[in-house]
């Protein structure tokens, strides 16, 4: 400001105490910052203290994490009412793809129905994990500004993930409500819509550790790319290697299993030989039926645990 002969502010007279007046020396604007310089120097002391440092009467508080945590569900609630027709559009096709497999696949008691539950694991758990990938995905570099104001990440990550528990419980009644109509498996409404429920919680926290990690088209890649590769690797033999070593980390082996026990258990009388023979093939325990359903929402725990991570230290 004085170089360039502008009057220098009196909140800020502080900052001109070390220049020099070399700093005029210009000669467009010499005396400009001479004279700026002399006004610094002929103002009494007290004066000049009484000023330089400018009070912040702001009171400016930074709100706790339950307070940020209901102030972004709020936001988040209303930006999701405002995606109401995207919403919409996810419903319509999760009832369209259950409305197909339930007509396609047919009901092989032999198997226990065991194919039509793969393709359900694979169509729920690829429609759930590509919508879910938008909580994040979408809003990276305005997640970052509001960082860098002193918003809590905690607050940020529980608020979007509370909100999505509606699709965790609405989206499998959306697709059973067309699935169980036209398969019409032996296992009851409600046992398949638990599983389906722990199913759409563990691939939203998987969805959230791809959205976080690495590019939307990447994550959308990686979105649709691994369900299936974990269902095929599930539907393997007992008896096969990769089944051995890495189907017990696999999320759909635990969800088709919990299917199958499920339908399985209402197989009795002649059907009881059937019954032991199949889940004997596929390695699976009348027994584990909670158990499946503890691994799916350990799995959902941890990949949220692990996403979280991710968003702080990125």
């Amino acid at each position: 400001m004085l170089h360039n002969g502008y009057p220098v502010p009196v909140d800020m007279l502080d900052l001109t105490e070390g220049l020099s007046i070399a700093s005029g020396s210009n000669p467009n604007t010499s005396g400009g910052g001479a004279g700026e310089q002399s006004f610094v120097t002929d103002m009494p002391e007290d004066s000049k203290s009484s000023v330089s440092k400018s009070k912040d009467l702001s009171n400016r508080t930074t709100p706790g994490i339950l307070r940020q945590y209901r102030y972004f569900l709020g936001r988040v609630l209303k930006q999701r009412l405002r995606e109401g027709q995207m919403q919409a559009v996810d419903l319509m096709i999760l009832l369209l793809a259950g409305a197909c497999l339930g007509i396609l696949v047919k009901v092989t008691d032999e198997t226990l129905d065991s194919t039509g539950y793969t393709f359900t694991v694979i169509a729920v758990s690829l429609l759930s994990m590509i919508a879910a990938l938008r909580t994040y995905s979408l809003d990276k570099l305005e997640y970052k500004r509001e960082t860098e104001a002193g918003i809590s990440s905690l607050a940020h990550f529980l608020a979007k993930d509370t909100i999505d528990m509606f699709n965790v419980i609405i989206k499998p009644v959306a697709y059973l409500s067309m699935f169980y109509f036209f398969n019409n498996p032996r296992s009851s409404f409600q046992d398949n819509y638990v599983i389906l429920m722990c199913l759409v919680y563990c691939v939203t926290g998987i969805a959230y550790v791809l959205a976080i990690a690495v590019a939307p088209s990447l994550a959308q890649l990686w979105a649709a790319l691994v369900p299936v590769v974990l269902t095929l690797i599930a539907n393997q033999g007992k008896d096969s290697t990769i089944q051995k070593y890495f189907g017990k980390f696999c999320y759909t082996k635990w969800a088709l299993e919990a299917f199958v026990i499920t339908n399985a258990e209402r197989y009795s009388g002649v059907w009881l030989l059937t019954r032991c023979r199949s889940l004997e093939s596929g390695g699976y325990s009348l027994n584990d039926s909670s158990l499946c359903l503890i691994v799916l929402v350990v799995y959902g725990v941890v990949a949220r645990i692990v996403a979280f991570i991710i968003l702080v230290t990125r």
